[in-house]
């Protein structure tokens, strides 16, 4: 299963660093903000945008799973709550 997004079958190093920051599981969200303008050189706007965009890419699925479900999980629970 390859993505849609160009011809390269792996994440690029800005998707895998999206990845890894959100494994972290911050619960200091001032910390987490820092960390993704610091790590990333973005703000976390655009790094929940880039995030939204990996849980429905399958190649982030088959890099992580575990982060990518449960990221899933939770992005569906907050839709249902609207």
């Amino acid at each position: 299963m390859s993505g849609e997004r160009g011809t390269e079958p792996g994440l690029s190093e800005r998707e895998l660093a999206v990845l890894a920051v959100a494994r972290q599981g911050w619960t200091d969200y001032g910390a987490r903000d820092r960390a993704i303008r610091e790590r990333l050189g973005i703000s976390p706007t655009r790094f929940f945008q880039l995030l939204n965009a990996l849980l429905d890419d399958e190649r982030a699925l088959a890099h992580d799973p575990v982060t990518v479900n449960l990221l899933r999980r939770r992005r569906e629970a907050r839709r249902e709550s609207r």
